[in-house]
């Protein structure tokens, strides 16, 4: 049989720089024989990018944000992350269930035992091999993202907000050491994947 491939997982607040270095992993990982998808969420299929349009554009209930975010996920799933895995794939996504966590729960109020419920009934059986935490204070990826683009429904919350965010993927990291690494996202990019490279050759 042939082995399943590695999970890779990128979270942190809006403006904590992870993703200008999902492409460098990706890419160091395939200059060393690695097969690599790059995908994110939501998103990463056509129904999963429709989804996206609307969670991040259209005003709605934290339930319902929920529910949507792991129906993107859900298909998310079947169409590429579980096939890609199974093929021998690595896959290497922007955001999964923590992001989940950290902005539904966290953020927006909802129970955790109610994220737990949709985790388990949408993926049982997966959890990331390895997930990048890119920790900024909220004040300095805010800033970063008053000079990047126009807001999205997340982008332009306040930063309180942020604050119960970061504090729920600060507690995920706690929960679950053995997959997680906390990057520091104030250091510069240079620093930060030569973070990357080490953690990824330790963990290999």
């Amino acid at each position: 049989m042939m082995a399943r491939g590695r999970f890779i997982t990128f979270e942190g607040i809006d403006g904590a720089g992870k993703s200008t270095q999902i492409e460098f992993v990706a890419t160091s990982l395939r200059e060393r024989g690695a097969d690599v998808v790059v995908t994110r969420e939501p998103g990463g299929t056509a129904i999963g990018e429709a989804l996206r349009e609307l969670v991040l554009r259209q005003p709605m209930s934290a339930r319902t944000e929920t529910l949507l975010v792991f129906a993107a996920r859900a298909q998310h799933l079947d169409e590429l992350i579980l096939p890609a895995l199974a093929a021998g794939r690595w896959v290497v996504c922007d955001r999964f269930t923590d992001a989940t966590y950290a902005y539904q729960s966290g953020g927006r109020g909802v129970p955790e035992a109610a994220v737990e419920v949709l985790e388990r009934w949408v993926h049982p059986d997966l959890q990331p091999d390895l997930t990048f935490l890119f920790d900024v204070p909220p004040d300095v990826a805010a800033q970063r993202l008053s000079a990047a683009r126009a807001a999205d429904r997340f982008e332009a919350e306040r930063l309180d907000f942020f604050a119960r965010v970061r504090a729920a993927y600060l507690e995920r990291a706690r929960r679950f050491p053995m997959r997680f690494v906390v990057l520091d996202g104030t250091q510069p990019p240079e620093v930060v994947r030569a973070r990357l490279l080490d953690a990824l050759d330790r963990w290999r």
